[in-house]
């Protein structure tokens, strides 16, 4: 998502839109499929919750230019540390929002908390990703929206994506480096292993959850901290250039809107064209995983999927749903089940779907699918090899960086910090690595 960036003057909003009637009309006939069709074929009503679900998370991705990715890699290759600072602000309000949910239930074995091992696999999954995802300037959720907006680098990065979660899938299960947690807290333990933050605060007087949140928040404020240092330190060498759509929401953001007509140009620009802040996404992700989570008891998730259709490829060439559960230590049904009859795949086509919608009535989708059309060979095997790594870092770590760290931290699970500082070691490397080869 960060090689994607579209500038908006928004002076020219006008002729823009009137250039762009076509896209904007398949823009709300999308809008008409997800929630008619959805409505309609998707067997159950928590499969079109899905795709509604997924649908929000890839609008708001695309819209508010933002990914997970970027904390890392906009650092690197510009020296701002805005989005890096930004998640700050969205792993706190969102762990503050779980309290609500948590706090209150008798039996918190309910919700699917990702409370992960802490182990080698943790430590080698976080450096896998945040190499592999300096190489595809992306990570689970960013692969997917790319598939819009960076489609050669996008496809490419799936497929060896999918091929590492699915060799990584006997791994995850069998490997007790990556199964055996070295401490456990004793809700921890109820998910297989691992530290519930609120277990070091029984005596808080409120469940441990405000001794959890005051830690979250001094852990929150020593990563902007340093990422104020970091960004200082790069300006004072002269090697910050900032990054150009975080100018652009800036302007934006500071820019006073005054439309005399409610139906024109300004309005339509304000209401679906013009992006929204790095803390307005973050708002409304928290608002979603809330949302997603009250409902279907389960954080975010975007990575699993991928390896189970890599298995549907080799399904559909002749490999028996047995032979791929052996392998993999999965149930046939996994490879099995349709497309549109499982949960995660369904949420994850939501994401293209909403990234589509966004392009679309913003008439900025044509631009930016032919941004990214023609790569090198060598950025091919990089995008590969970006791809296989984050793929085998998800199954070592047990989720990418919306499960193993979003929302792993938003369930108060100490993995999702150790997994965000072995990422960025792993990005740091990674990025190094790819200026020092020149992938890009």
């Amino acid at each position: 998502m960060d090689k994607n960036v579209t500038t908006l003057d928004s002076s020219r909003i006008a002729p823009k839109i009137s250039l762009n009637k076509i896209e904007i009309i398949l823009g709300f006939l999308a809008i008409f499929m997800v929630l008619v069709l959805g409505r309609v074929f998707l067997k159950t009503e928590m499969l079109f919750f899905r795709l509604l679900i997924g649908t929000a998370f890839g609008y708001t991705l695309m819209r508010a230019y933002t990914g997970f990715a970027g904390s890392v890699n906009r650092a690197f290759n510009t020296g701002s540390t805005k989005l890096m600072r930004t998640l700050m602000f969205m792993f706190f309000i969102t762990a503050l929002s779980t309290t609500a949910l948590l706090a209150t239930v008798e039996d918190i074995t309910i919700y699917k908390l990702n409370i992960n091992p802490i182990n080698l696999g943790l430590v080698l999954g976080g450096i896998l990703f945040g190499f592999g995802m300096s190489f595809s300037s992306c990570c689970a959720s960013g692969v997917l929206t790319d598939l819009v907006t960076g489609l050669p680098r996008a496809i490419i990065t799936l497929i060896f994506f999918g091929l590492g979660v699915f060799l990584g899938f006997p791994i995850q299960k069998g490997a007790g480096f990556v199964t055996k947690s070295w401490i456990s807290s004793p809700v921890g333990q109820l998910y297989g292993g691992g530290v519930f933050l609120p277990d070091l605060f029984k005596g808080d007087g409120f469940g441990g959850y405000i001794g959890a949140l005051v830690l979250i928040g001094i852990l929150c404020g020593i990563v902007v901290y340093l990422s104020h240092l970091y960004e200082k330190a790069r300006k004072e060498k002269g090697t910050y250039i900032g990054h150009p759509m975080e100018k652009v929401q800036d302007a934006l953001e500071k820019k006073e809107y005054f439309p005399t007509k409610l139906f024109s140009a300004e309005i339509y620009e304000k209401v679906f064209v013009r992006p929204w802040t790095l803390k307005q996404g973050s708002i409304v992700l928290t608002l979603l995983f809330i949302l997603l989570m009250g409902i279907t008891k389960s954080g975010w998730g975007v990575s699993t999927p991928l390896g189970i259709w890599f298995g549907k490829v080799l399904l559909a060439f002749g490999v028996s749903a047995e032979s791929l559960a052996a392998f993999t230590k999965q149930t046939p049904e996994v490879f099995t089940t349709p497309f549109f009859e499982h949960g995660s795949s369904v949420q994850n086509f939501g994401i293209v779907v909403g990234t589509a919608i966004y392009l679309l009535t913003a008439g900025k989708f044509r631009q930016s699918f032919t941004e990214e059309l023609k790569i090198t060979k060598k950025q091919a095997f990089f995008y590969a090899l970006g791809g296989l790594c984050m793929g085998l870092g998800t199954r070592m770590a047990n989720g990418c960086n919306a499960g193993a760290l979003y929302t792993s931290i938003s369930h108060f699970s100490l993995s999702g910090w150790l997994f965000l500082v072995f990422m960025v070691i792993g990005g740091t490397i990674g990025n190094n690595c790819a200026k020092r080869w020149k992938v890009n």
